[in-house]
Order: structure tokens, then sequence, then C-alpha cells
């Protein structure tokens, strides 16, 4: 109930406010109404007075909608610097520093002398491996002459095998004809032994009946010994001419074996000695390759300027000890200088390759002409090495930012004075 009872109050009260403000207001018009009529001449001012304000209007209307589309023609960060290519010197041979040419901030040209290493140990490398060429190169000039020597040689094996092949062939054809005449002598020795025999016979019983003289029968015995003895030569002779006729064949045998060992050894030698040829000339040109290398490493005891440009981060110092890719200083190309500008992914909207460009310089006040070269393919934050991992549940969406490279146009006052790593304000024109 005491609620009740206040907000009856609040209403009350508020009522008897709106009341007192309707009798002021109607007091108000009353007391106007009462006032005369302002003279001509004021409603000619206060006319004036109004057309000045319409036209300063229309003029900050024009003006405002002027400076929204000059707004709107281009788009700008100061998120971006002057970039360039810092090429890294480094040794490609380890040795020892013995002259250094150069110091930092100097400007130098494309090949110049920027440093020395010690060349002595490099170059009693080059002469060991022009030696060992040398001697490769006499082993294969030795070496090529035995291939035709082999030719010749396994030529004249198989021409000699052809020739006691013949030989033997004919010594087996004789040696044959004599076993023969061996055996056609021990079958004549055979029937004159049998014969012999026969007539001892004969005597035998003549001599029993006393029919011929003892001594006729002693000679018909003496003949048929003489012709049995015959026939054993003869045998023996026959024997004899067979064993020729063996061993004739067994001459035979090895000299077709050599001369087939020659026919199938002989191109496998010839091989052979062309594989030694090629194995030499494979060391010749191995020895060749390191000596190209040894002259390589030496002309690396030299350090050359790859490029024109301006000496930074110099860390090299006579008698230093260097090793292979260790770095010695850098060189700054002042001739090929962009703008790498981080703008927001949402002014990416119409920027587009070769549109134009002003650079503000933050160094030297001056600004400069360039144009849109390209457009990163990624953002700066998922280039990174630590790239965000929105899938974690701690995602707060951030407008991301995306290089884009501005280009400086050639022949330009002051672009001798840029150097990389300075603030600068572009400015890319959308028309």
């Amino acid at each position: 109930m005491p609620n009740e009872t206040k907000v009856q109050e609040n209403e009350a009260r508020s009522t008897e406010e709106d009341v007192k403000r309707l009798e002021r207001e109607l007091a108000d018009l009353k007391s106007r109404r009462d006032v005369p009529a302002p003279p001509a001449k004021s409603r000619r001012s206060r006319a004036a007075r109004w057309i000045i304000l319409l036209v300063v209007l229309a003029a900050a209307a024009i003006g405002i909608t002027l400076l929204m589309r000059y707004l709107e023609s281009y788009e700008t960060t100061d998120d971006a610097q002057i970039d360039g290519h810092m090429n890294s010197i480094s040794a490609r041979i380890d040795g020892t520093l013995a002259k250094v040419y150069v110091e930092d901030n100097q400007m130098v040209k494309q090949g110049d002398l920027l440093a020395e290493i010690d060349p002595s140990d490099y170059q009693i490398a080059l002469e060991q491996a022009q030696a060992n060429l040398h001697q490769a190169q006499a082993q294969v000039t030795a070496e090529v002459p035995n291939v035709s020597i082999t030719e010749t040689s396994n030529q004249t094996t198989v021409s000699t095998s052809e020739s006691d092949i013949a030989n033997a062939q004919a010594a087996i054809a004789a040696a044959e004809r004599d076993y023969e005449a061996g055996e056609a002598k021990v079958h004549e020795a055979e029937a004159n032994s049998a014969k012999a025999e026969a007539d001892v016979a004969r005597y035998k019983m003549l001599v029993d009946k006393d029919e011929v003289s003892k001594q006729e029968y002693d000679q018909a015995v003496a003949a048929a010994k003489a012709t049995a003895a015959t026939v054993a030569s003869a045998r023996a002779s026959a024997a004899a001419s067979q064993s020729v006729v063996k061993q004739r064949q067994a001459q035979l045998a090895q000299t077709e074996s050599r001369l087939s060992e020659a026919r199938v050894n002989g191109p496998r030698q010839v091989s052979v000695r062309q594989a030694n040829i090629a194995t030499r000339r494979t060391a010749a040109e191995i020895a060749r390759v390191q000596v190209d290398k040894a002259r390589l490493d030496l002309s690396y005891t030299k350090i050359f300027a790859p490029v024109s440009g301006v000496v930074t981060r110099k860390k090299a110092e006579i008698g230093q000890r260097v090793g292979p890719g260790q770095q010695l200083m850098y060189i700054v190309q002042l001739d090929d200088l962009w703008v790498t500008a981080n703008f927001k992914e949402t002014q990416l909207r119409k920027i587009r390759p070769q549109q134009r460009a002003t650079i503000k310089v933050d160094s030297t006040g001056l600004t400069y002409d360039g144009y849109v070269e390209s457009v990163s393919g990624a953002t700066g934050a998922i280039a990174s090495l630590l790239p965000p991992e929105n899938a974690t549940g701690n995602y707060v969406k951030v407008v991301q930012r995306i290089p884009v490279r501005i280009r400086f146009k050639k022949d330009q006052q002051g672009l001798d004075r840029l150097r990389p790593g300075m603030s600068v304000e572009p400015k890319v024109w959308m028309q």
C-alpha cells in the first residue's frame, strides 16, 4: 500500500508540472502576439541572411562531396617501409683471410674484389691434381696399344692352330695308311707263317719216311720260325702304327681345343683390354675433374662482389679463419628498391597491380612516383613463424594486413638517398 501511495503522489506531481508548463507556453504565445511586426528592411536583411546561409550550406555540401570523393579515390597506410635485396657474401671454401679490401658503408661495383683467402694450400692441391691427370693420361696411352697387340696375337694363334690342325689331320691320314700297310704285312706274314708251318708238317712226314733229307726238314723248320718272327714283327709294326694314329688324333684334338679356345677367348681378351682402356680413361676423366675442382677452389680464394651496392654488416677481418657458408658481409642493392606496404584487408577491395601510387618518405620529406607491382599471396600473420591457430577456441577477430609491393618508377631525383628500412606513407590511387 505505501508503494501505491507514492505512485499516486508522483502522478499528481507530474500532472501539476504539465499544467504549469502549458500556462507558461500560453503566456509566451500571448506576448508574441502583442509584439509589433518587423519593418520591411529588417525582413530583407533576414532574407539575405537566409540566402547566404543557403549558399554556404550548398558550398559546404559540394565541398563535403568532393572531399568524400577524394578520400575514396586512394588507399593509404603508415605501416610501410622500403625494402631491397641484401646479398649475403660468404666464403665458399675454408681458409684464412689474407686481405680485406672494403669497409662498412663503402660503395662497390659488380666484380670488385672484396677479400682474399690464402691460396697456398689450394695452389698445391691444383698442382697435385694436374700431376695425377698426367699420370692417368700416360696410363691410357700405354694401355691403348695392348688392344691391337692382343688382336694380332689372337689372330696368329688362330692361324697357327688352323695350320697345326691341317698338319695333324695329314699326319693322322699318313699314320692310318701306315697302320693299314702294317695290317696288310701282318696278314701277309701270317699267311707265310701258316704256309711255313704246313711245310714243316709235310717235311716232318717225309723225314719220318726218309723221303727227304734231314737238312731240308731243318730248312723248313727254320723258314717257319722266320715267318713266325716276321708275323710278330709285322704285328708290332701295326700296333706301333695304331699308336701313332691315336697320338696324331690326340694332337689333333689338342690343336682343335687350342683353336676353339683362341676363337672364344680372343674376343674376351680384346674386351678385357678395351675395358682396361675404359677404366684408365675413366680414371683420367676423374683426374681431370679433380683438376677442375682444384682450379675452382683456387678461384674461390678471391671473393668478388656479385652485384653493385653498399657494403654493410662487415664481419671479415684479416687473419680470420673462415669456413664454407660463413657470412662475411652484406651488399645492399640501391638500384633495385621497392616498398612493402601492409594494407588492411578491407583496403584491398579496389587495389590492383599496375595502379599508380605516390610514396612519401619520412626521412627526406620527398614524394616519389610508383606503381603497384603485386599483392602478397597470404597475410603477414599466416606467413609468420608462428601462425595463429583460430581453432583453439580463443578466437578474436582481428583485421589482418596483407603486404603489397609498390615499385619506384625509374629515373627520379633522390632515389639514391633511399635505404631499405626507411618508413614511408604510400598512397595507391584507384583511378
